[in-house]
């Protein structure tokens, strides 16, 4: 798909804004309008209810989004929350050096110079880093040879296969030696609590929703009368300074993040790991994610982080490339250490049936919302014909459309407005629907189709004589009867899953 059409049509269809817009925006924040808010909350929504709501062994949390600074420092993120970045001299542009800088080789072969533009990772890393992350950078770029990995103060390289000239260029202006040496930039927000704004009044916004969760540990434990194998579960929002806001809401600096932190004994997490592992890429599968373009990914070991033992990440192939939905992380007992140490607080758990007493193993499962939103808007998005015409149609899963059912009176005379404005009012007690009056039949239906609307109901001439109305299927077109008496609960039935009727 193109990502520009679906960026058109969630500005055009009140879907997504860019945030602030009528003063030129702001670069890394977005506003979701009438439809997206409503898409968004469903994905939540959905979420809480099959992770939460519907299990024995889960409690909710909702924590605040300053705390503490010594839950940051604790977590390591005040410590070692930032990446190193290069700046541009002549357009400004700033970039990650570990991701985002480009080389240029001048190859030296029989005396003609071949230009090579190569992924280059790290651009102030030793050469032994480079050798280390030479399969990452082969992942990202398939025409890096290990013999193009080069120092940066270097001019030549022994193990290129010919003599080569390294020139630093600028990504995005192509400009040659125009780089700075690379620095570390701070990836939390600082803001001020109290009167006076000092060092002693620093604190952070939460640059992730998990931390909050290991500080109630204690907690839930005492209030909740949980057992372990227990989890805690959070959605909430989390800020991060990313230097490099791209992709749309993909990846931006106000975000919305949907966590578990699953606690149990250290002799049961693998078993756990693999469960939630298993769970959660289902979840995408059954809720529309059936493409070839969705994937699990076990981490390497070189990319595990030091306290993980295993880490998987769902991905996604978006039009932009393939990137990660979700990370199902086994983060050992090192997050719940972490805060015992620095709070001087025992967090530990004593199994009153075993008569033992441990630090909980954790598992992660940790989702994006936002980029949720963004996975199930690019595969529900397709454009097909329809009656010689060509339409644009969101087929979203039933659970996560905005509005559920449309109701249309075919024409505005004969009580035909007056029948679909009852038949509205009785389905809005219990869905999300919309009236729709203006226009012809099937221009509304397009506009319908394009909102990801499931469920067409019109008020026609028959309505008059029998009392059915039509219904309409948005995926295939279908239309049956069905009696204005039931309405409300063909609509429950079929957005619970029950088949559609065979076409009238």
């Amino acid at each position: 798909m193109d990502m520009d059409k679906l960026v058109s049509l969630c500005k055009r269809r009140g879907f997504i804004f860019p945030s602030s817009e009528i003063y030129g925006g702001l670069n890394g924040f977005w506003d979701y309008g009438p439809l997206g808010v409503e898409l968004k909350r469903n994905i939540k929504d959905a979420w809480w209810r099959d992770n939460v709501t519907l299990r024995d062994d889960m409690v909710g949390l909702d924590c605040s989004i300053i705390m503490n600074p010594k839950v940051w420092e604790a977590s390591g993120h005040v410590g070692g929350f930032s990446d190193p970045m290069v700046d541009c001299r002549k357009c400004n542009g700033r970039f990650r050096a570990d991701q985002l800088a480009f080389l240029r080789f001048d190859t030296v072969k029989e005396g003609e110079a071949v230009r090579t533009p190569v992924f280059f990772f790290g651009v102030g890393s030793s050469l032994e880093i480079y050798k280390q992350n030479a399969k990452r950078i082969d992942k990202l770029n398939d025409s890096v040879k290990p013999g193009e990995i080069m120092h940066r103060t270097e001019g030549t390289f022994a193990e290129a296969d010919e003599p080569v000239r390294i020139r630093f260029e600028c990504p995005t202006c192509n400009e040659v030696g125009t780089l700075t040496e690379p620095r570390n930039f701070n990836l939390m927000f600082e803001t001020n609590t109290g009167a006076v704004a000092d060092g002693s009044s620093k604190v952070y916004l939460r640059p992730e929703t998990a931390q909050g969760i290991f500080a109630n540990f204690k907690n839930v434990v005492d209030t909740s009368r949980m057992k372990i194998p227990f989890g805690i579960a959070q959605i909430g929002k989390s800020f991060r300074n990313e230097i490099n806001p791209r992709n749309f809401i993909f990846r931006s600096r106000e975000f919305e993040q949907m966590e578990i932190e699953f606690f149990c004994h250290p002799d049961q997490a693998a078993e756990w790991y693999a469960y939630w592992r298993k769970t959660r890429f289902q979840w995408y599968i059954d809720h529309g994610l059936q493409s070839d373009r969705l994937r699990l990914r076990d981490h390497d070991p070189d990319e595990l982080a030091f306290y993980s033992t295993a880490t998987a990440d769902i991905e996604y192939s978006f039009p932009f490339g393939v990137s990660e939905l979700e990370g199902i992380a086994h983060r050992g007992a090192y997050d719940l250490g972490q805060h015992q140490k620095f709070s001087g607080k025992d967090l530990t758990y004593f199994d009153e049936e075993k008569k033992e007493r441990y630090l909980p193993h954790v598992i992660e499962p940790s989702a994006g919302a936002d980029r949720a939103t963004l996975a199930f808007l690019c595969e529900a998005y397709q454009e097909d014909q329809v009656g010689g015409e060509t339409r644009t149609v969101l087929k979203f899963h039933p659970r996560f459309a905005p509005i559920k059912a449309a109701v249309f009176p075919l024409v505005k005379r004969d009580g035909m407005p007056e029948m679909a404005e009852k038949i509205y009012r009785d389905l809005k007690k219990h869905f999300n629907v919309f009236l729709d009056e203006k226009g012809a039949i099937g221009r509304r239906y397009r506009r319908q189709d394009e909102a990801g609307t499931p469920l067409g109901i019109t008020v026609d001439g028959q309505t008059i004589a029998d009392g059915t109305v039509t219904f309409r299927d948005r995926d295939t077109c279908r239309q049956w009867r069905v009696a204005s008496a039931g309405v409300v609960q063909a609509v429950r039935d079929l957005l619970e899953g029950q088949p559609i009727p065979a076409a009238e």
